[in-house]
């Protein structure tokens, strides 16, 4: 019998309490790291003086359309959740073997190219090379940013009695990605006005959580700030409340799903919920707060509203389904992750 090491492990995230022990085994500290590796922390914080270096990485491998827009934004995200500005950028491209060409290699630098101009980043070094293994483009991102010291913000500064702001809805990545792997039979049972709308949920609303984080920052005081991504909204709440040490209280019917993302989870028996949610920010903010920046967005044209609050860790991770308190779910696997595993 295999014992449980030897269990092969799913697509997706590392289970949260073996990513844990992993970093709480294997990962270094000194006094100028302010902020290290743990659940729910979006990047790593230098100590620069007055300043900080925040720098983030992560990897791009559920898409191949549009990648190099996505390894720019999705890494510009987690610095943004850190309260920075991102600032440059570095990418390992790693191309397909057998199929990679001139064309596609093109492609992923224009792709790159476009959205740092975009987000006033810089793309200033990387690696790129033709990968034995692959069957599409992967691009690993690294993004590298700065914020005055007394303007940091990390995931656990969520407090007890905070509200859970989310901004635009969910899963906005989760309903391009369909849309854009399953296009020619969504097309023919839903036709090409709603796939093409799918798709481009990647620009509008919008992927990137930038201007969202700023915002409220502007606006009031932000405790915590956090975008869902792999495992969706429920996985980013799960991550929010393990680096705070709290407890939430989420109210399913105050979250927005985006009707058409709706539409594409239902075909192919996907929970909105637990789909990887890239576009959406978790705000925590003091009770007092809270309404003035949710306005704030809103009158920038992000859509925003309360969806819970922190409570006391004793209190568990609780989800208001029709006026009854349950657990919260819990999704090991992303489920967008159904789509390339069968």
């Amino acid at each position: 019998m295999k014992s449980s090491r030897e269990h092969l492990l799913q697509v997706g995230k590392l289970p949260q309490d073996l990513l844990a022990g992993l970093l709480h085994r294997y990962t270094g500290r000194d006094d100028r790291l302010l902020v290290g590796p743990a659940i729910g922390i979006d990047a790593t914080v230098i100590d620069f003086g007055a300043s900080c270096l925040v720098a983030k990485t992560d990897p791009i491998t559920f898409v191949s359309d549009e990648i190099g827009f996505y390894a720019v934004v999705i890494n510009a995200n987690d610095v943004a959740c850190m309260g920075a500005r991102p600032r440059w950028f570095l990418a390992t491209i790693l191309l397909p073997e057998g199929s990679a060409t001139e064309q596609m290699a093109e492609t992923v630098f224009a792709q790159l190219a476009q959205a740092c101009q975009e987000l006033d980043i810089v793309l200033c070094g990387g690696h790129t090379e033709i990968t034995v293994g692959l069957d599409r483009p992967i691009v690993v991102g690294q993004m590298l940013g700065e914020v005055p010291r007394e303007r940091l913000v990390t995931s656990a500064g969520l407090q007890p009695g905070d509200h859970i702001i989310l901004t635009k809805g969910v899963p906005i990545e989760g309903g391009s990605i369909i849309a854009r792997e399953r296009a020619q039979e969504l097309t023919e049972l839903f036709g090409p006005e709603l796939v093409t709308r799918c798709r481009n949920l990647i620009f509008s609303p919008g992927i990137s959580v930038v201007r969202d984080a700023a915002i409220a920052c502007q606006a009031g005081s932000v405790h915590a700030l956090h975008d869902p991504t792999e495992g969706g909204l429920v996985t980013g709440l799960r991550e929010l409340a393990a680096a705070a040490g709290v407890g939430l209280e989420i109210d399913e019917h105050r979250i927005p799903i985006l009707p058409e993302c709706k539409i594409l989870c239902d075909q192919y028996g996907l929970d909105p919920l637990g789909t990887i949610a890239s576009g959406a920010l978790l705000i925590g903010a003091p009770a007092g707060d809270s309404s003035r920046i949710v306005a704030a967005l809103q009158a920038a044209g992000i859509e925003a509203r309360v969806i819970g609050r922190a409570v006391e860790a004793e209190r568990g991770l609780m989800l208001r389904r029709a006026g009854e308190l349950i657990p919260l779910p819990a999704f090991p696997q992303d489920e967008i992750s159904r789509l390339f595993t069968g």
